[in-house]
């Protein structure tokens, strides 16, 4: 039987690479384009890496494994808790391929910390899998546990990049950093796939994307491409083996910044309250300012070390409060809504929910900045997702518009700015590229949705799909293909035995939870 090799690429769009394939910059990628079937896909909302990832390899919405955010709020209870790969209640195409008696391999998969055992290898990816700013994991990310240490002593592997890029001015050792990370991915994954003769092999370029949020078209990205189209050739060259390209968002370049809980708080839907930030912040203080003088002096290790973390985290961040520390600054039994970044809010349930939401819909809907409006749909959370989930989704869902970064800050004080810390921000237009053996040169088709690959790939490898998969399986097949519905397979729970705040900690450090 046919392999199948699986690259997914952080973030990538068709909107960043024609130009550059166009202009003969990714002839490999151009090259293979010509013999694929080929699309742009439409991720799940919102559009980020929890959940993608996950609605990718189960082929469900959010409402099927009860994850829509790095973060789950709940007002009844008044908590903001951080999330990770445990809170996912799904089975992922690679546990059925494993149950049809096939090997698979992932590396480097976002939403898979703690790392679970397959059949036959786990290597959990970033940004979940925890460390802080300049420590190195030592072990707890793969499974099995001991194939950490072969990755350190053979591949010099590394989960995150050293020195961590945090500033769009961090040009030199930090995009650096990125570039061997990635070209490592490859090197680790292809050389598990060969040596362990696997059926299916899964690897992620989580801080590809990375680089295009502080950078977008600039050098540093194309370097990231280039790499990225000197591997496609290499893989392209595979016997036998299928080849897929895939994402789990797109990207754009960022137009507007949007405080979406300071216009909660303006549109008087959220109520506040003094914090200890917030004076600090009238007099200039904040942790931008903080960390750009303590990198310029070499400090910034040193600090970490002797100022107790209680005192760090008073120091308030531009952006405002972020994840849990946000219910610090809201009088929540006068506040009707609170939201995350990038689309779910959530609603007080002390309130009148359903007549709150009506005019919040409304509300949103007419947001506008000089480009435009700033959504191109709200939605009510039972409108974009489906299975028994639903009733823990958010009440309402915003789509922003390309261009548009949903920031959750609370107490920053603004509403709408120019480009922040990001030079591009998600959008919902990711690419897929299906080339090999098993599938026909059928060149550009139809959008697609990121829920369609995973029935389709295990389609391709000769697998049933389950029945609580509710993407199709796409068209696209060099022959006629025999396939049923089968029953799902219900996972254990899984350990989810880490600290949270590590997890979180990492996600501020890149700009997810600032």
């Amino acid at each position: 039987m046919t392999r199948t090799f699986v690259v997914g690429l952080d973030g990538a769009s068709w909107r960043l690479l024609d130009p550059w394939i166009e202009a003969g910059d990714l002839p490999n990628l151009a090259a293979l384009r010509e013999e694929s079937a080929w699309a742009q896909h439409r991720s799940c909302l919102p559009p980020v890496t929890f959940p993608n990832w996950k609605c990718y390899s189960a082929g469900k919405d959010p409402g099927g494994f009860g994850v829509f955010w790095f973060e789950r709020i709940d007002l009844d209870e008044g908590v903001i808790e951080v999330v990770n790969g445990g809170d996912f209640d799904t089975a992922e195409l690679w546990d059925y391929l494993n149950d049809d008696g096939q090997t698979a391999g992932v590396v480097n998969m976002p939403t898979m910390y703690p790392p679970r055992n397959i059949d036959d290898l786990v290597v959990a990816g970033g940004p979940d899998a925890v460390e802080g700013e300049y420590r190195s994991i030592s072990s707890g990310y793969t499974a099995p546990e001991s194939l950490a240490a072969e990755l350190e002593d053979r591949f010099d592997y590394r989960v995150h990049p050293d020195p961590l890029l945090s500033s769009n001015e961090e040009r030199d050792a930090e995009v650096d950093a990125i570039i061997e990370l990635l070209d490592k991915r490859f090197e680790v994954a292809l050389s598990l796939f060969e040596e362990r003769d696997l059926d299916f092999m899964h690897v992620t370029l989580f801080y590809l994307n990375v680089i295009h949020h502080f950078f977008w078209d600039e050098e540093p990205s194309k370097r990231a491409w280039e790499l990225v189209d000197e591997w496609v050739g290499r893989l392209q060259d595979l016997d036998d083996t299928n080849l897929v390209l895939m994402s789990d968002h797109g990207s754009a370049a960022t137009q507007t910044e949007f405080y979406v809980n300071e216009w909660l708080a303006e549109n008087g839907y959220q109520t506040r309250t003094q914090t200890v930030d917030g004076l600090l912040k009238r007099v200039g203080i904040d942790r931008e300012t903080v960390l750009a003088a303590a990198k310029r002096v070499g400090a910034v290790d040193f600090l970490a070390k002797v100022v107790p973390e209680p005192i760090q985290e008073l120091v308030p961040q531009s952006a405002g409060l972020k994840r849990s520390r946000k219910l610090e600054a809201i009088d929540l039994d006068r506040t009707e809504a609170v939201a995350s970044a990038q689309g779910p809010i959530y609603l007080n349930p002390d309130f009148d929910t359903e007549a709150v939401r009506e005019e919040l819909l409304a509300d949103l809907a007419a947001v506008e900045d000089e480009h435009g409006r700033i959504f191109t749909d709200v939605y009510r959370g039972e409108e974009v997702y489906e299975g028994p989930n639903v009733d823990e989704a958010p009440a309402v869902v915003v789509d922003q518009r390309p261009g548009v970064h949903v920031n959750d800050g609370v107490g920053g004080g603004v509403i709408q700015t120019g480009p922040d810390r990001w030079a591009a921000e998600n959008t919902p237009n990711g690419i897929f590229l299906a080339n090999g053996p098993d599938f026909e040169a059928a060149g550009e088709i139809d959008d697609i949705s990121i829920l369609d690959i995973a029935p389709t790939l295990l389609v391709a490898s000769g697998c049933d799909v389950p029945e609580d998969m509710t993407g199709e399986v796409l068209d696209i097949f060099a022959d006629d293909r025999d396939w049923e519905r089968r029953e799902p397979i219900t996972l254990a729970d899984a350990d989810d035995s880490h600290d949270d705040e590590e997890v979180a900690e990492r996600l501020k450090q890149l700009g997810y939870m600032e």
